[in-house]
Formats: C-alpha cells, structure tokens, sequence
C-alpha cells in the first residue's frame, strides 16, 4: 500500500479516579474512557526514508517532539523498517484539551504504518509499541467503552454505551496536565469518583445510572485554575443535560442530551456568551470509530 487515510477518533472521561503514585513520578489511575465523533483525519504516504508532517494551522510542532513524528520512528525502530511516511493533519480535536488529540494521532499513526508497510500486526502488538509513546495510546488505538489502570495502559473493554447525544465545549484557556496533577498531589484527600457503580451501569447499559455517577477527582482542582469550567456545567445542566463532567485534566467539558434540538441550543447559547471557543455536538462511538 503507497497511500492511506485514517480518522483518529478522540476520548473523553466518563470517570477519572487517581488511586496512587508511582516512585518514578507516574500516577495511578482508574478511569472509563470513551470514544467520541470528534475526530482528526490524517492521510499518509510512503516516502524513501523521509519523515515529513504537515497540518492545517501552525499551532502544533511539526518535527521530531510531534507524536506522529514519533509513532513513525518507534514503528521504523522496532521493525526494521528503512523507509518513512510523509502526514498531512487536517486538525480538528482541540488541542491540549483533556481529550488525548495528540495521543490518538500517533494510535492513527501506528495502524498506518502498519497498513503502509503490510506489517501484519494485531492491536494488541501496536498498543505494546503505543504505551512507549503514552499512556492514552493503547487506549486510542482499542477505542470504545474500557476501563483503564494501571498508569492508563492496563485495559479491560466493556459494553458499549447506550445511544446519547453530546455537546462538548472548549474553553480558550491553557491547562498544564502536570501542574494539574502536582497541585492534586499537595490537596487533601478529594471526592473520588464511584468506578466500581459506573462499571455496574455499563454493564446493565442503564444510561441514568452511568450519568449519575460521572466523576473526575482532578476536575476541583482544575476549576480553581480555570473558574470557566463550572459555569459551562451549569449551564449545560440548565440546558436540559442529564449530566455533565470535565474531562481528563481539562479544561473541555462535555453534557450527556437526550435530545439533539437541546444539545444545539445549549451550543447557541454558550457560543453567545463567549464561554468557549470550540464547541461541538456529537456522539459516542463503539471500537473503530463506528457511530
């Protein structure tokens, strides 16, 4: 195969828990993710020996620190493989959000290679490759509904979700995940979210049972730093939203709608009041990206 082009799908959090950490610095987590529409495409190319990125927009680093950059050399480092890949980015899953943009861009990236090379690869021997680049990217290149350990590499899939509809909102600030988790790390116990409960619910796929127990431990401590948060929770929740969470470190915050008509008028009014730069309404996906 010379050429491919592959969506790269990205994740919220139905729960965020931090249960521990590590001497080496790393945190331990449970957490639920969850695929959603929003999605990146990315279309490769064989070249020679080269590795050339290019993308809409010059927001993102386009050279070796670019986690594209770096699934094509680990790809070429552990098996063997002499030639590169020119990418073109066509961005659309917000960046630095807490919905792993870059971490499902070099998942994307992975199956590529593995699709351009005829490598023959499972998932299962991409997510070994992933983890050496994330811990969100064995996660993106399974997808779907899955409890996530460990330090978010140690996965176990579950039923899919019951249909919804979703409007998730960026707002324009910056959030540093590390100092996010350094500032959780110096706080008093928190609130931890009910993973065990919202397992429970998924397994029944009772919808009012999973947004009742939406939780993320690190969302307190990134609304200090970013107040935006909470005012777009409640009005997502004023809007007729079933519930509504942040996800990962943030700052993105997204609403569970039963009603499409809701979910866009709610959209409307947040565009309005300027409470975020980035907003969208979409749905939740089963593996592959299928919704």
């Amino acid at each position: 195969m010379e050429r491919c082009v592959k969506e790269a799908y990205a994740k919220i959090n139905l729960c965020l828990d931090v249960t521990g950490r590590l001497p080496n610095g790393y945190h331990q987590v449970r957490m639920i993710m969850q695929t959603v529409g929003i999605h990146d495409t990315l279309s490769f190319e064989r070249t020679e020996g080269e590795i050339r990125i290019t993308a809409d927009g010059g927001e993102l680093p386009l050279g070796p620190d670019n986690l594209i950059y770096k699934a094509i050399q680990l790809m070429r480092e552990a098996y063997g493989i002499k030639e590169g890949a020119k990418v073109h980015l066509e961005k659309r899953i917000p960046i630095a959000a807490g919905m792993a943009g870059g971490s499902t861009d070099a998942a994307c990236t992975l199956k590529a290679m593995n699709a351009l090379y005829d490598l023959g690869l499972s998932d299962e021997s991409l997510m070994e490759v992933g983890v050496r680049i994330g811990a969100d990217v064995p996660y993106c290149i399974m997808g779907g509904t899955a409890l996530a350990e460990g330090i978010g590499e140690k996965l176990t899939r579950l039923p899919d979700v019951p249909e919804a509809v979703l409007l998730v909102a960026k707002p324009e600030a910056f959030v540093s995940t590390k100092e996010v988790y350094q500032r959780l790390d110096s706080m008093q116990e928190g609130i931890h979210p009910d993973v065990d409960g919202m397992l429970a619910a998924l397994q029944m796929r009772d919808l009012a049972g999973i947004v009742s127990r939406l939780g993320n431990v690190l969302e307190p401590v990134t609304v200090g730093m970013v107040p935006v948060i909470e005012t777009l929770k409640q009005k997502m929740l004023e809007g007729g939203a079933l519930g509504s969470l942040m996800s990962g470190s943030g700052p993105t915050v997204f609403g569970i709608f039963e009603d499409r008509a809701r979910a866009e008028q709610v959209k409307s009014w947040i565009e309005r009041e300027a409470l975020a730069k980035q907003i969208f309404v979409t749905r939740w996906g089963g593996r592959e990206g299928s919704f």
